[in-house]
């Protein structure tokens, strides 16, 4: 936040638990008082919850997922599209994952509210759409964030081994997707799940 400022840009923040609708209402509240209208949302917190075969996964593992990556998304995008669409200009991008095209054993919330949170960006994107306001959901693969922290190194050798590019991404090549995403540059790119992965859902390497 500090560069941002030092660079001339305007930057502020405010913490909250996206699982709690007061919370939301909150951090929306002190956006709007301090950076006016909101013109971009980008929806990218999110849990990995935990791993247990579904005969093993609690109704409160399961519900605290799905408040983090699909219920919170919502609230957020339930308080800030109509203002879009009145204003008749808007960007909103939520995080997906791998898990919104793919299934995965053993993270059956998890899997289930990627899936979901792709399925609302498409909503979103046929609402706004006539308004000027588009909706996409990025698609990040196997990168190096804090819910990659603790896996030990044979298993991240492997994750990449199955990578084309055969290395992790960085923060820094998804954030610069987002941008693109969430700009203008990006007008005509509406409803869609946009991938940086390495190559993994649009390919088969057989090398």
């Amino acid at each position: 936040m500090a560069e941002i400022r030092a660079a001339g840009g305007v930057a502020a923040f405010h913490a909250a638990d996206v699982g709690d609708p007061a919370a939301l209402d909150a951090a929306v509240d002190a956006a709007e008082a301090a950076l006016g209208p909101i013109a971009g949302l980008f929806a990218n917190a999110g849990s990995g919850g935990r791993f247990s075969p579904i005969g093993e996964y609690s109704d409160e593992d399961f519900d605290a997922v799905l408040r983090t990556n699909l219920i919170g998304p919502f609230r957020l995008l339930r308080r800030v599209l109509p203002g879009m669409i009145a204003r008749g200009r808007g960007s909103i991008l939520f995080t997906g994952s791998l898990a919104s095209q793919r299934g995965m054993a053993n993270n059956a919330a998890y899997v289930a509210s990627k899936h979901a949170v792709l399925g609302l960006a498409r909503a979103a994107a046929v609402e706004g759409a006539r308004h000027n306001v588009r909706a996409n959901c990025l698609i990040p693969g196997f990168i190096e964030t804090p819910m990659m922290e603790g896996i030990n190194d044979a298993v991240r050798a492997g994750l990449a081994g199955a990578i084309p590019q055969k290395r992790l991404g960085t923060a820094g090549e998804v954030a610069e997707v987002a941008a693109f995403l969430l700009s203008d540059a990006a007008s005509h790119v509406t409803g869609q799940s946009w991938s940086v992965d390495g190559g993994v859902l649009g390919t088969i390497d057989l090398g």
